[in-house]
């Protein structure tokens, strides 16, 4: 049975309150940073325009990782930080879009996607969600220039 502040919100709103749900006179749930991180890493790679998520050196040992046999392949929640309380969360994003596209769409977009798989799949309140564009993706940028012929065969 939810609380009576919870009850009222939800007459008010037309919506449950979300966070009545994870805390409750029957018991708690509790929903693990790792958990959020995903989600909010797979919800911000679903928007058009993102390129990758991370930072350039996270992206760089995610590169080297995913080249290692029997690893598990792409980090879903590289270039994500999160803060998860009982009832909310707070999302920090570092992206990198592509060539053309309108960051400040993008970055709404991203705010919007995520803010909806996490209040959907956890039940959290999404206190905020921060958006850092760390780099712009131009095609044929990530290919490698002809390097010279090996002196010593």
């Amino acid at each position: 049975m939810s609380s009576p502040t919870a009850e009222t919100s939800s007459m008010t709103t037309g919506k449950p309150s979300a966070s009545s749900d994870l805390v409750t006179s029957q018991g708690r749930t509790t929903i693990a940073d790792a958990v959020v991180r995903k989600i909010a890493g797979v919800s911000a790679r679903e928007v058009s325009g993102v390129h990758k998520l991370g930072t350039g050196g996270a992206r760089a040992m995610g590169a080297l990782r995913e080249r290692i046999p029997g690893s598990s392949g792409p980090n879903v929640s590289q270039g994500v930080t999160v803060e998860v309380g009982e009832r909310q969360a707070a999302i920090d994003l570092d992206i990198v879009v592509e060539y053309g596209v309108s960051i400040v769409d993008v970055a709404a977009s991203i705010r919007r996607n995520v803010i909806t798989s996490l209040q959907r799949m956890t039940g959290l309140e999404v206190t905020e969600v921060n958006v850092s564009v760390d780099d712009i993706y131009i095609p044929g940028d990530d290919q490698q220039e002809p390097s010279e012929p090996p002196r010593v065969q």
